[in-house]
Protein backbone atom coordinates (compact mmCIF):
# COMPACT_ATOMS: atom_id res chain seq x y z
CA UNK A 1 0.00 0.00 0.00
CA UNK A 2 1.41 3.26 -0.97
CA UNK A 3 1.52 6.11 1.03
CA UNK A 4 -1.37 7.80 -1.63
CA UNK A 5 -3.32 4.65 -1.33
CA UNK A 6 -3.36 5.41 2.97
CA UNK A 7 -4.63 8.89 2.67
CA UNK A 8 -7.75 7.71 0.70
CA UNK A 9 -8.51 4.98 2.34
CA UNK A 10 -8.40 7.24 5.92
CA UNK A 11 -10.24 9.75 3.85
CA UNK A 12 -13.16 7.30 3.16
CA UNK A 13 -13.69 6.89 7.03
CA UNK A 14 -15.93 9.66 8.67
CA UNK A 15 -14.85 10.76 11.74
CA UNK A 16 -16.18 14.02 11.85
CA UNK A 17 -16.14 15.35 15.45
CA UNK A 18 -19.15 17.13 17.22
CA UNK A 19 -19.44 20.03 18.77
CA UNK A 20 -22.10 19.87 20.34
CA UNK A 21 -21.04 16.98 22.42
CA UNK A 22 -17.54 18.50 23.14
CA UNK A 23 -18.03 17.75 27.44
CA UNK A 24 -17.63 13.82 26.20
CA UNK A 25 -14.06 12.61 24.66
CA UNK A 26 -14.62 11.70 21.87
CA UNK A 27 -17.19 13.18 20.91
CA UNK A 28 -18.40 11.00 18.10
CA UNK A 29 -18.13 7.45 18.58
CA UNK A 30 -17.67 6.55 14.23
CA UNK A 31 -13.36 8.44 14.99
CA UNK A 32 -13.10 4.66 16.57
CA UNK A 33 -13.51 3.24 13.32
CA UNK A 34 -10.25 4.82 11.77
CA UNK A 35 -8.43 4.34 15.48
CA UNK A 36 -9.03 0.52 15.17
CA UNK A 37 -8.26 0.41 11.75
CA UNK A 38 -5.16 2.17 12.89
CA UNK A 39 -4.31 -0.63 15.48
CA UNK A 40 -4.94 -3.46 13.47
CA UNK A 41 -2.20 -2.05 10.56
CA UNK A 42 0.31 -1.18 13.31
CA UNK A 43 0.04 -4.17 14.91
CA UNK A 44 0.14 -6.28 11.66
CA UNK A 45 3.45 -4.02 10.88
CA UNK A 46 4.74 -6.18 14.22
CA UNK A 47 4.10 -3.25 16.70
CA UNK A 48 2.62 -5.61 19.26
CA UNK A 49 1.80 -2.47 21.61
CA UNK A 50 -0.43 -0.19 19.44
CA UNK A 51 -4.09 -0.24 21.06
CA UNK A 52 -6.71 2.34 21.84
CA UNK A 53 -7.98 3.33 25.09
CA UNK A 54 -11.28 3.93 25.91
CA UNK A 55 -10.79 8.05 24.88
CA UNK A 56 -9.90 6.71 21.34
CA UNK A 57 -6.21 7.80 21.95
CA UNK A 58 -3.90 4.87 19.49
CA UNK A 59 -0.82 4.71 21.10
CA UNK A 60 1.86 2.76 19.69
CA UNK A 61 6.11 2.43 20.48
CA UNK A 62 8.56 1.08 18.15
CA UNK A 63 11.84 -0.51 20.05
CA UNK A 64 14.89 1.70 19.57
CA UNK A 65 17.53 -0.82 18.24
CA UNK A 66 20.29 1.13 18.76
CA UNK A 67 23.37 0.05 21.21
CA UNK A 68 23.22 3.56 23.00
CA UNK A 69 20.36 5.52 24.83
CA UNK A 70 19.44 8.18 22.47
CA UNK A 71 16.58 10.53 22.93
CA UNK A 72 12.89 9.09 21.92
CA UNK A 73 11.16 10.57 19.16
CA UNK A 74 7.31 11.22 19.28
CA UNK A 75 5.14 11.56 16.46
CA UNK A 76 1.10 13.06 16.80
CA UNK A 77 -1.91 13.47 14.10
CA UNK A 78 -5.45 13.63 14.90
CA UNK A 79 -7.69 11.31 13.40
CA UNK A 80 -11.22 13.73 13.44
CA UNK A 81 -12.29 15.83 10.69
CA UNK A 82 -13.92 19.38 11.31
CA UNK A 83 -17.07 19.90 11.75
CA UNK A 84 -17.31 22.98 9.30
CA UNK A 85 -18.32 20.76 6.59
CA UNK A 86 -19.66 17.42 5.81
CA UNK A 87 -17.18 14.33 5.71
CA UNK A 88 -19.70 11.74 5.17
CA UNK A 89 -19.28 9.99 1.61
CA UNK A 90 -15.49 11.09 1.37
CA UNK A 91 -14.32 10.37 -2.36
CA UNK A 92 -11.07 11.59 -3.06
CA UNK A 93 -10.16 12.51 -6.59
CA UNK A 94 -6.76 12.28 -8.34
CA UNK A 95 -5.32 14.86 -10.65
CA UNK A 96 -2.89 13.25 -12.55
CA UNK A 97 -0.77 16.02 -13.79
CA UNK A 98 -2.46 19.49 -12.16
CA UNK A 99 -2.69 22.10 -15.06
CA UNK A 100 -2.27 25.08 -12.93
CA UNK A 101 -6.26 25.75 -13.70
CA UNK A 102 -9.67 26.46 -12.26
CA UNK A 103 -10.56 22.71 -10.91
CA UNK A 104 -13.56 21.74 -11.93
CA UNK A 105 -14.87 19.34 -8.83
CA UNK A 106 -18.55 19.14 -10.10
CA UNK A 107 -21.21 20.66 -12.10
CA UNK A 108 -22.06 23.09 -8.86
CA UNK A 109 -18.30 23.75 -7.25
CA UNK A 110 -15.14 24.80 -9.01
CA UNK A 111 -11.63 25.23 -6.97
CA UNK A 112 -11.18 28.79 -9.19
CA UNK A 113 -7.35 30.15 -8.74
CA UNK A 114 -8.29 33.64 -8.77
CA UNK A 115 -9.59 32.51 -5.18
CA UNK A 116 -6.46 30.04 -4.41
CA UNK A 117 -3.32 31.72 -6.37
CA UNK A 118 -1.09 30.19 -4.45
CA UNK A 119 -1.99 26.55 -5.79
CA UNK A 120 -0.50 27.93 -9.35
CA UNK A 121 2.78 26.61 -7.67
CA UNK A 122 2.01 23.35 -7.82
CA UNK A 123 1.52 22.88 -11.50
CA UNK A 124 2.55 19.55 -12.85
CA UNK A 125 2.23 18.16 -9.13
CA UNK A 126 0.08 15.10 -8.19
CA UNK A 127 -2.87 16.12 -6.49
CA UNK A 128 -5.64 14.33 -4.46
CA UNK A 129 -9.20 16.48 -4.20
CA UNK A 130 -12.75 16.28 -3.44
CA UNK A 131 -15.93 16.18 -5.56
CA UNK A 132 -16.76 19.04 -4.32
CA UNK A 133 -19.18 17.43 -2.03
CA UNK A 134 -17.30 17.02 1.46
CA UNK A 135 -13.86 17.78 2.81
CA UNK A 136 -11.02 15.96 2.18
CA UNK A 137 -9.78 15.05 5.38
CA UNK A 138 -6.28 15.90 4.86
CA UNK A 139 -6.36 17.41 7.70
CA UNK A 140 -5.11 15.57 9.54
CA UNK A 141 -5.34 12.61 8.00
CA UNK A 142 -1.80 12.80 5.57
CA UNK A 143 -0.26 13.42 8.82
CA UNK A 144 -1.33 9.79 9.93
CA UNK A 145 -0.40 8.98 6.43
CA UNK A 146 3.12 10.12 6.84
CA UNK A 147 3.72 8.54 10.42
CA UNK A 148 2.38 5.44 9.46
CA UNK A 149 4.23 5.00 6.50
CA UNK A 150 7.70 6.00 7.92
CA UNK A 151 6.95 2.91 10.92
CA UNK A 152 6.45 0.52 8.07
CA UNK A 153 9.51 1.34 6.64
CA UNK A 154 11.34 1.21 9.44
CA UNK A 155 9.86 -2.09 10.31
CA UNK A 156 10.73 -3.14 7.00
CA UNK A 157 14.38 -1.69 6.95
CA UNK A 158 16.27 -2.86 10.79
CA UNK A 159 19.33 -2.07 9.22
CA UNK A 160 18.18 1.38 9.59
CA UNK A 161 19.22 2.34 12.88
CA UNK A 162 16.86 4.26 15.75
CA UNK A 163 15.68 4.93 18.72
CA UNK A 164 12.11 4.39 20.43
CA UNK A 165 9.89 6.27 18.23
CA UNK A 166 6.37 6.76 19.95
CA UNK A 167 3.33 7.79 17.73
CA UNK A 168 -0.43 8.77 19.24
CA UNK A 169 -3.26 9.60 17.06
CA UNK A 170 -5.74 11.31 18.96
CA UNK A 171 -9.71 12.41 18.71
CA UNK A 172 -11.14 16.09 18.78
CA UNK A 173 -8.36 18.07 17.62
CA UNK A 174 -10.89 19.80 15.66
CA UNK A 175 -13.01 20.96 18.49
CA UNK A 176 -10.29 21.99 20.92
CA UNK A 177 -10.45 18.58 23.23
CA UNK A 178 -7.02 16.70 21.56
CA UNK A 179 -4.93 16.89 24.04
CA UNK A 180 -7.52 16.40 27.26
CA UNK A 181 -7.05 12.56 27.65
CA UNK A 182 -3.46 12.67 25.67
CA UNK A 183 -1.09 10.54 28.78
CA UNK A 184 2.12 12.03 27.99
CA UNK A 185 3.77 9.10 30.47
CA UNK A 186 2.17 6.76 28.36
CA UNK A 187 3.42 7.90 25.28
CA UNK A 188 6.85 8.10 26.52
CA UNK A 189 8.83 10.20 24.27
CA UNK A 190 11.38 13.12 25.11
CA UNK A 191 9.93 15.41 22.44
CA UNK A 192 7.55 15.14 19.26
CA UNK A 193 6.42 16.74 16.25
CA UNK A 194 2.79 17.03 15.39
CA UNK A 195 2.43 16.39 11.85
CA UNK A 196 -0.62 19.05 10.76
CA UNK A 197 0.64 21.43 8.77
CA UNK A 198 1.03 22.04 5.13
CA UNK A 199 3.81 22.75 3.24
CA UNK A 200 6.94 20.51 4.45
CA UNK A 201 9.31 23.23 4.67
CA UNK A 202 7.85 24.94 7.57
CA UNK A 203 8.06 24.49 10.77
CA UNK A 204 5.74 25.86 13.27
CA UNK A 205 6.69 27.25 16.55
CA UNK A 206 4.24 29.30 17.82
CA UNK A 207 0.46 29.14 17.86
CA UNK A 208 -2.29 31.43 18.76
CA UNK A 209 -3.14 31.36 22.67
CA UNK A 210 -6.89 30.93 22.84
CA UNK A 211 -9.83 31.63 24.59
CA UNK A 212 -13.88 31.20 23.68
CA UNK A 213 -16.57 33.93 25.20
CA UNK A 214 -20.39 32.86 25.96
CA UNK A 215 -22.51 36.22 26.49
CA UNK A 216 -26.11 35.18 27.55
CA UNK A 217 -28.94 38.24 26.71
CA UNK A 218 -31.78 37.91 29.14
CA UNK A 219 -35.20 39.32 27.75
CA UNK A 220 -38.96 40.20 28.81
CA UNK A 221 -41.66 39.19 26.37
CA UNK A 222 -45.04 40.87 26.23
CA UNK A 223 -47.63 41.35 23.36
CA UNK A 224 -45.90 43.93 21.20
CA UNK A 225 -48.89 46.02 21.19
CA UNK A 226 -48.35 46.11 24.81
CA UNK A 227 -44.66 46.74 25.29
CA UNK A 228 -44.42 50.38 26.24
CA UNK A 229 -41.79 51.18 28.78
CA UNK A 230 -42.16 46.98 29.43
CA UNK A 231 -40.30 44.89 27.06
CA UNK A 232 -37.05 43.99 26.96
CA UNK A 233 -36.19 42.41 23.72
CA UNK A 234 -32.85 40.00 24.06
CA UNK A 235 -32.30 39.56 20.59
CA UNK A 236 -32.25 42.82 19.34
CA UNK A 237 -29.88 43.81 22.74
CA UNK A 238 -27.61 40.60 21.45
CA UNK A 239 -27.60 42.55 17.88
CA UNK A 240 -26.73 46.25 19.78
CA UNK A 241 -24.00 44.35 21.68
CA UNK A 242 -22.53 42.72 18.61
CA UNK A 243 -22.08 46.15 16.62
CA UNK A 244 -20.43 47.96 19.57
CA UNK A 245 -17.59 45.79 19.02
CA UNK A 246 -14.49 46.76 17.07
CA UNK A 247 -15.14 45.51 13.43
CA UNK A 248 -11.44 45.97 12.77
CA UNK A 249 -10.59 43.31 14.69
CA UNK A 250 -12.41 40.13 12.83
CA UNK A 251 -11.02 37.13 11.18
CA UNK A 252 -12.20 38.66 7.78
CA UNK A 253 -9.49 42.01 8.49
CA UNK A 254 -6.77 40.82 10.21
CA UNK A 255 -3.64 39.08 8.55
CA UNK A 256 -0.30 37.32 10.23
CA UNK A 257 0.20 38.03 14.05
CA UNK A 258 -2.86 40.40 14.29
CA UNK A 259 -5.21 38.34 16.80
CA UNK A 260 -9.28 38.37 16.16
CA UNK A 261 -13.16 38.11 18.58
CA UNK A 262 -14.69 36.14 16.31
CA UNK A 263 -18.45 35.49 16.44
CA UNK A 264 -19.10 31.77 15.71
CA UNK A 265 -22.64 31.51 16.92
CA UNK A 266 -25.94 33.33 17.55
CA UNK A 267 -29.38 32.33 18.69
CA UNK A 268 -32.25 34.13 20.33
CA UNK A 269 -35.43 35.93 21.04
CA UNK A 270 -37.34 38.34 22.75
CA UNK A 271 -36.95 36.37 25.75
CA UNK A 272 -33.68 35.25 25.51
CA UNK A 273 -30.63 35.00 23.44
CA UNK A 274 -26.80 33.84 23.21
CA UNK A 275 -23.38 35.40 20.81
CA UNK A 276 -20.45 32.91 21.06
CA UNK A 277 -16.90 34.22 19.93
CA UNK A 278 -13.64 32.66 20.00
CA UNK A 279 -10.69 34.92 20.79
CA UNK A 280 -7.23 34.40 19.55
CA UNK A 281 -4.10 36.61 19.58
CA UNK A 282 -0.12 34.96 19.77
CA UNK A 283 0.41 37.41 22.77
CA UNK A 284 -0.99 37.00 25.97
CA UNK A 285 -1.50 40.29 26.93
CA UNK A 286 -2.78 41.31 23.86
CA UNK A 287 -5.14 38.22 24.25
CA UNK A 288 -6.37 39.70 27.80
CA UNK A 289 -6.93 42.91 26.43
CA UNK A 290 -9.39 41.46 23.77
CA UNK A 291 -11.31 39.58 26.88
CA UNK A 292 -11.21 43.65 28.69
CA UNK A 293 -13.26 44.81 25.40
CA UNK A 294 -15.88 42.07 26.03
CA UNK A 295 -15.90 42.75 29.56
CA UNK A 296 -16.67 46.45 29.29
CA UNK A 297 -19.25 45.73 26.23
CA UNK A 298 -21.32 43.68 28.64
CA UNK A 299 -20.42 46.56 31.45
CA UNK A 300 -21.83 48.88 29.20
CA UNK A 301 -24.90 47.02 28.41
CA UNK A 302 -25.84 46.31 31.87
CA UNK A 303 -25.31 49.98 32.66
CA UNK A 304 -28.27 50.63 29.48
CA UNK A 305 -30.36 47.83 29.44
CA UNK A 306 -30.39 46.33 33.22
CA UNK A 307 -27.25 44.76 35.48
CA UNK A 308 -29.18 41.48 34.99
CA UNK A 309 -29.86 41.15 31.10
CA UNK A 310 -26.05 40.57 29.79
CA UNK A 311 -24.26 38.12 31.06
CA UNK A 312 -20.42 36.52 29.94
CA UNK A 313 -18.72 33.75 30.57
CA UNK A 314 -14.96 33.15 29.51
CA UNK A 315 -13.10 30.06 29.17
CA UNK A 316 -9.33 29.42 28.24
CA UNK A 317 -8.87 27.21 25.53
CA UNK A 318 -5.14 26.46 24.56
CA UNK A 319 -2.16 28.89 24.82
CA UNK A 320 0.87 29.61 22.74
CA UNK A 321 3.49 26.74 22.86
CA UNK A 322 6.06 28.93 21.26
CA UNK A 323 6.86 29.93 25.82
CA UNK A 324 7.99 26.38 26.07
CA UNK A 325 9.53 25.72 22.55
CA UNK A 326 11.86 28.29 23.24
CA UNK A 327 13.18 26.47 26.34
CA UNK A 328 14.27 23.67 24.26
CA UNK A 329 15.72 24.93 21.16
CA UNK A 330 17.31 21.51 19.64
CA UNK A 331 13.74 20.21 19.33
CA UNK A 332 13.23 22.95 16.32
CA UNK A 333 16.78 23.02 15.51
CA UNK A 334 16.52 19.07 14.92
CA UNK A 335 13.24 19.77 12.43
CA UNK A 336 15.09 22.13 10.77
CA UNK A 337 18.35 20.45 9.96
CA UNK A 338 15.99 17.87 8.69
CA UNK A 339 14.16 19.88 5.78
CA UNK A 340 17.76 21.10 4.77
CA UNK A 341 19.09 17.57 4.82
CA UNK A 342 16.31 16.84 2.00
CA UNK A 343 17.38 20.17 -0.07
CA UNK A 344 14.73 22.75 1.16
CA UNK A 345 15.19 25.99 2.98
CA UNK A 346 13.23 25.78 6.42
CA UNK A 347 10.55 28.92 7.22
CA UNK A 348 9.82 29.40 10.73
CA UNK A 349 5.81 30.07 11.33
CA UNK A 350 3.51 31.35 13.20
CA UNK A 351 0.73 29.08 12.88
CA UNK A 352 -2.76 31.15 13.14
CA UNK A 353 -4.47 28.88 14.65
CA UNK A 354 -3.85 25.78 17.10
CA UNK A 355 -2.98 22.24 16.98
CA UNK A 356 -2.49 19.84 19.97
CA UNK A 357 1.04 20.54 20.50
CA UNK A 358 0.47 23.59 21.87
CA UNK A 359 -1.30 22.61 25.50
CA UNK A 360 0.81 19.10 24.65
CA UNK A 361 4.02 21.32 24.80
CA UNK A 362 2.78 22.89 28.51
CA UNK A 363 2.49 19.24 29.76
CA UNK A 364 5.98 18.61 29.75
CA UNK A 365 6.46 17.65 26.57
CA UNK A 366 7.92 20.14 23.47
CA UNK A 367 5.64 19.26 20.56
CA UNK A 368 6.22 21.92 17.54
CA UNK A 369 4.42 21.24 14.46
CA UNK A 370 5.71 20.29 10.69
CA UNK A 371 3.79 20.07 7.09
CA UNK A 372 2.13 17.26 5.49
CA UNK A 373 1.31 18.91 2.08
CA UNK A 374 -2.52 19.35 2.39
CA UNK A 375 -4.02 22.85 1.91
CA UNK A 376 -7.61 24.32 1.74
CA UNK A 377 -8.08 22.86 5.13
CA UNK A 378 -12.09 22.44 6.30
CA UNK A 379 -14.21 22.85 2.99
CA UNK A 380 -14.87 21.30 -0.25
CA UNK A 381 -11.62 22.90 -1.88
CA UNK A 382 -9.34 20.54 0.01
CA UNK A 383 -6.85 19.13 -1.51
CA UNK A 384 -3.19 17.46 -0.90
CA UNK A 385 0.02 16.87 -2.70
CA UNK A 386 1.10 13.78 -2.86
CA UNK A 387 4.87 14.89 -3.37
CA UNK A 388 4.29 17.25 -0.55
CA UNK A 389 2.59 13.92 1.64
CA UNK A 390 5.62 11.61 0.40
CA UNK A 391 8.40 13.95 1.39
CA UNK A 392 6.24 14.50 4.88
CA UNK A 393 7.20 10.96 5.64
CA UNK A 394 10.73 11.23 4.74
CA UNK A 395 11.35 14.01 6.60
CA UNK A 396 9.57 12.16 10.00
CA UNK A 397 12.75 9.40 8.73
CA UNK A 398 15.31 12.13 8.71
CA UNK A 399 14.09 13.48 11.96
CA UNK A 400 14.91 10.01 13.66
CA UNK A 401 17.93 9.55 11.87
CA UNK A 402 19.53 12.81 12.97
CA UNK A 403 18.38 11.70 16.46
CA UNK A 404 19.70 8.35 16.36
CA UNK A 405 23.20 10.11 15.13
CA UNK A 406 23.67 12.69 18.12
CA UNK A 407 26.23 12.36 20.34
Amino acid sequence: MSIEERLIRYCRIDTQSDPLNSGVVPSSEKQFDLAKLLVKELQEMGIEDACVDEHCYVYAHLASNMDRDVRKTGFIAHMDTAPDFSGTGVNPVIIECFDGNDIQLNADTVTRMADFPYMKKLKGKRLIVTDGTTLLGADDKAGIAAIMEAVQYLVQNPEVKHGQVSVCFTPDEEIGNGPSHFDVKRFDADFAYTMDGDRVNEAADETFSAASAVVTFKGFSIHPGEAKNKMVNAAANACRFQAILPQYMVPEHTEGKEGFIHLTGMKGNTEAAELKYILRDHDKDLLNAKKQILEQAVSYMQKTCGEDSVSLEIRDSYRNMKEVLDRYPFVMETAEKAIRALGMEPERVSVRGGTDGAEISYMGLPCPNLGTGGGNFHGPFEYCDVQELETACRLILKITELTASEA
